[in-house]
């Protein structure tokens, strides 16, 4: 049976949104419910709000995301659908998150509260930030159920942690702990797990205290970077650049610099 409650809760603290995945019961899984259909409608009300600077997503329970639901995989083997509908299903499914979510303008903060499992895990690397509790782990689980990343670990996971490390979490499937995680880059921070959302927050209002669109333009030079030449990046920042010398923030932020004080943004 599927939960029929609300996958997200939302949260806004002015220039910051807090997504909070809630079902602790199904351990945040993110298939066989309306996960995907709720982060991608999320991210599209974010695109379409200026106001919004910072996202930070969490989850409720000990559980930060189980990926998959693995019970729900059992109708493979009873319904034994084709694998054209099966591809046809990630398509149009799982693979709407990363879509969404990695592209999203406005910088993430991922605040993982615990286990983050196989597409759990691949959601924290679809987040431009990771903090991690003590007592958080980590899997690349995919290959001990007999599968393989479907959405879009293999892509993402070698970004953040380097190809050989992927590897090793990938053909194992082991988790590792959150003083690992740390160690090979997969988190910028541990921090104990009373003390996650503190952290979460203040380093969103750092990063939102900035003019949010330039904010949002830094962010898409970054997802660029990942895949551009240095010669197109460049004239990118170029064209970006002067989009950000005619705003107001950028007049703003040069009287506050001048006249040192703290600058009054717009955006």
């Amino acid at each position: 049976m599927t939960d029929s409650s609300p996958f997200l809760k939302s949260e806004r603290e002015g220039p910051v949104l807090i997504l909070t995945m809630s079902q602790p019961a199904t351990r945040n899984a993110l298939t066989g419910n309306t996960a995907v259909a709720e982060f991608v409608q999320a991210c599209e009300a974010v695109r379409r709000d200026p106001g919004v600077r910072v996202v930070i997503l969490t989850g409720e329970g000990p559980v930060f995301s189980s990926g998959g639901n693995v019970k729900d995989m059992q109708r493979y083997e009873r319904d034994r659908p084709s694998p054209d509908a099966i591809r046809e299903e990630y398509r149009q499914g799982i693979q709407r998150l990363p879509r969404a979510l990695y592209q999203l303008d406005v910088p993430v903060i991922a605040a993982i509260n615990g286990p983050a499992i196989g597409a759990g895990l691949d959601l924290c690397c679809m987040c431009d930030l990771r903090i991690a509790a003590e007592g958080a782990s980590f899997a690349e689980s995919f290959v001990r159920v007999g599968i393989v990343p479907g959405d879009g670990g293999a892509w993402l996971l070698p970004r953040v942690v380097g190809l050989s490390k992927a590897s090793e979490m990938a053909f194992t499937g082991e988790a590792i702990g959150a003083a690992e995680a740390l160690a090979c880059g997969l988190v910028s921070r541990v921090v104990p797990a009373d003390q996650l959302m503190a952290a979460a927050r203040a380093l969103a209002g750092k990063i939102a205290a900035n003019p949010g669109g330039v904010l949002r333009m830094t962010k898409r030079l970054l997802r660029e970077g990942e895949r551009s030449s240095l010669e197109s990046l460049l004239e990118l920042s170029a064209a970006y650049q002067a989009l950000a010398h005619t705003t107001e923030d950028h007049f703003e932020a040069v009287r506050a610099f001048v006249e040192k004080r703290a600058p009054r943004f717009q955006s």
